[in-house]
């Protein structure tokens, strides 16, 4: 099924920042200060709900996504752009920087073709710092989408196979019937991840 990216970012537009991120970012704001900007990853950023508040608070932001119409969205908005780099890409060739303190992939990961997904995880945990932090979402095998064969959805088994390198600060299963941000009914199995890279 091809998304209309167009329209979702139109419907969500206006929209806070994910719960995932500022549960993340509250950890960043119990640690001791850096003598340099924290350095984060905004994977499939869209119109940047999330990157907005990370620029926001003084971190330096790489935002990927594999849209041109998400950064023209993006740089419409009032931001730090000396903080931020942008890079169109897609997760079958994903490719980041070493030292990454902060990974965010807010309901893109799912977007990832499935023979594609082992490299992408990879790429995600070897490029994190030790001590730095993954948060995102990841698609459950009872999600309504399964029926489409470019998805990755996993089991609750398999995302503890996937951690298996961090150590868990907030992880919470969520499943209900509901709709899309475009209005289509659709049943939500979902995992909400906040994940620290352990040492």
């Amino acid at each position: 099924m091809k998304q209309n990216w167009v329209a979702y970012y139109q419907a969500v537009e206006g929209r806070p920042p994910h719960e995932t991120l500022l549960k993340a970012l509250s950890i960043f704001d119990t640690e001791p200060l850096l003598d340099r900007p924290r350095f984060a990853v905004d994977l499939g950023c869209g119109d940047g709900r999330d990157t907005v508040e990370l620029l926001r608070r003084g971190w330096r932001v790489l935002a990927i996504d594999r849209e041109q119409n998400a950064f023209d969205r993006l740089l419409d908005r009032p931001i730090q752009r000396d903080l931020l780099q942008t890079q169109l890409m897609r997760f079958e060739t994903l490719t980041l920087p070493q030292s990454i303190d902060l990974i965010n992939a807010s309901f893109c990961l799912p977007f990832c073709q499935p023979a594609d997904f082992p490299h992408l995880w990879e790429t995600i945990v070897t490029s994190l710092n030790p001590g730095g932090y993954f948060c995102g979402q990841l698609f459950g095998d009872r999600d309504s989408w399964t029926v489409y064969p470019d998805r990755t959805h996993h089991t609750r088994e398999q995302i503890q196979v996937l951690l298996k390198s961090f150590e868990i600060e907030w992880f919470d299963e969520e499943e209900h019937p509901g709709v899309t941000a475009l209005g289509e009914e659709k049943h939500w199995h979902i995992f909400h991840i906040v994940a620290r890279k352990r040492d």
